[in-house]
């Protein structure tokens, strides 16, 4: 019994900086874990940046009536899919990563995290367009590289700042997730990729 009041005691110390820390953090009135901040940061990723690389594409297609065009959308609703659930699913190891990467000094951090980015836009991208025959999950790796690079440290660093513990309130998480996400997305729909 003393044996697993110490291992509690000591993993409460790990965990929180500060009983000031640990407090706050059982104040948090709707808390999110670092596995599910990140698997839900993966969704959104998976889901609006591939949908603004499509928006990009389709107008630029010709006839938006005939039988190809439909052909078209749906393969394009498929590979959103696909990324969607291979971010969010991924998000959850990329989540405990990142967790072991917060206990790091801040510049060993902020030094790994593209790297991890890259590989988690590179998993998730490369799904998604593995449906559009291997050039598609080429350049679906490629995109999903550029945008796991910046969105995963910009995330990561206010993740940090924001948690209490392991775990960051979903007031917080919201506006962080959908800012980067929808920012990223605009840049992306403001690029002259296909003109």
């Amino acid at each position: 019994m003393l044996l697993a009041v110490n291992a509690e005691t000591a993993r409460v110390k790990a965990l929180f900086h500060s009983d000031r820390e640990r407090v706050e953090a059982d104040l948090l009135k709707n808390p999110l874990n670092d596995r599910q901040a990140f698997a839900y940061f993966g969704l959104l990723l998976g889901i609006f940046p591939p949908a603004a690389i499509i928006a990009n594409f389709l107008p630029k297609t010709g006839n938006s009536r005939g039988e190809e065009f439909l052909i078209l959308v749906v393969v394009a609703v498929i590979v959103n899919l696909i990324s969607a659930t291979v971010g969010y699913f991924s998000g959850k190891l990329i989540g405990q990563i990142v967790s072991e990467l917060e206990k790091l000094s801040w510049s060993k951090m902020i030094i790994a995290l593209p790297f991890i980015g890259i590989l988690w836009g590179v998993l998730a991208g490369g799904a998604g367009g593995i449906i559009i025959f291997i050039i598609g999950a080429l350049f679906g790796a490629i995109f999903g590289a550029m945008v796991g690079s910046a969105a995963l440290p910009a995330f990561a660093i206010f993740h940090r700042l924001l948690k209490k513990g392991d775990r960051i309130d979903r007031q917080h998480f919201l506006p962080l997730a959908f800012g980067i996400t929808f920012i990223i997305s605009a840049f992306i729909l403001s690029l002259k990729m296909f003109h």
